[in-house]
């Protein structure tokens, strides 16, 4: 099983403060002969609908020497997590969660945003000092 991430605990406390019970820690994505450990796995009602939405997080701290070389081996691994849960658990939905300081100073970068829309790259930015979701890019 991988390590937790720098900002694991910031993340998870983030989505509980915004209503998300969490399910796993870690989510683990079987398929065949592939086990994978993504950080997270929340759900949380809806009431109006009475039935909840489930996401699996996956948490990138983005603390490499290379900031690229990071979002290239987060951009991978977002990828296959993605597909391997459509095949499994298609309920729920893959987001990458990212501290704030990164959002503004590198997934800003338009060569990111790019890559991020062809992609569908969904985002979770979160201020992991006060532990608070501040954006659901989708």
């Amino acid at each position: 099983m991988p390590a937790k991430d720098l900002y694991h605990d910031a993340v998870r406390n983030a989505l509980i403060e915004d209503g998300w019970s969490i399910t796993a820690d870690p989510y683990v994505i079987k398929y065949k002969d592939a086990e994978l450990y993504a950080d997270l796995a929340a759900e949380k009602t809806i009431a109006a609908e009475r039935q909840g939405q489930k996401i699996v997080v996956e948490i990138k701290s983005f603390v490499g020497k290379s900031m690229m070389y990071d979002f290239h081996s987060a951009l991978g691994q977002y990828i296959v997590y993605r597909n391997l849960i459509q095949l499994t658990e298609p309920d729920y939905i893959l987001y990458l969660a990212i501290d704030d300081i990164v959002y503004e100073t590198f997934f800003q970068r338009q060569s990111i945003q790019v890559i991020t829309t062809q992609n569908q790259l969904l985002l979770i930015v979160v201020d992991t000092d006060r532990e608070t979701i501040l954006k659901w890019i989708t």
